[in-house]
């Protein structure tokens, strides 16, 4: 394992096991303060497909925010993995979920695949640059590449718990710095560089 992997992996088992030992019912309370501040400052306008995810273990939860922006006309859509790669299939209310690993779920194969305009992004952990570390596989940098690789960039938005951060997060050449971090303390705008 190379140094800045080595130094990733320390920084997520790290954070992981402090978003962990948040109480339950202080997670619930983060997301609802999160999803609020994020429904005032994301651009969302109807029809604008937003990606959201749905929370696996102890994840912020932002199904209220995405049922918000829901509600304010996005097209929303969760991530599957296919074939290794993200692909991002319309999530509609009352459609069956399917199992993709890692104890998420997704829409089967015949939902619609669409490319989300406005991408939030879960994380492991994240520092102030906008350095980012997810759960290691390198998913959602890749997808953020080929949607920028098509033309059609999208706004991120990182979502996350405070006591996520990190001073520094190591980054490598593949890594995408995020230009909004929201947690329930604050939103977190890294100047561009």
């Amino acid at each position: 394992m190379d140094e800045a992997k080595d130094a990733k992996a320390r920084l997520r088992t790290a954070a992981l096991a402090r978003r962990d030992a948040m109480p339950a019912d202080a997670r619930i309370e983060a997301s609802l303060i999160v999803a609020d501040r994020c429904a005032d400052l994301l651009p969302v306008t109807p029809g604008m497909v937003v990606s959201g995810f749905l929370p696996i273990r102890s994840e912020i939860d932002i199904r209220p925010l995405m049922m918000q922006l829901a509600d304010r006309g996005a097209r929303l859509c969760v991530p599957a993995i296919v074939d290794g790669r993200l692909q991002f299939r319309h999530l509609v209310r009352g459609a069956p979920l399917e199992p993709q690993g890692f104890g998420t779920y997704a829409p089967g194969a015949e939902a619609a695949v669409l490319d989300p305009e406005l991408m939030l992004v879960p994380l492991a952990v994240f520092d102030r640059t906008g350095g980012r570390i997810g759960y290691g596989r390198g998913y959602y940098d890749s997808a953020i590449a080929a949607l920028r690789d098509k033309g059609a960039p999208p706004i991120l938005a990182a979502v996350a718990f405070a006591v996520q951060e990190t001073d520094f997060v190591p980054m490598e050449p593949h890594d995408v710095r995020l230009p909004m971090i929201v947690t329930e303390r604050e939103t977190i705008r890294p100047p561009a560089d």
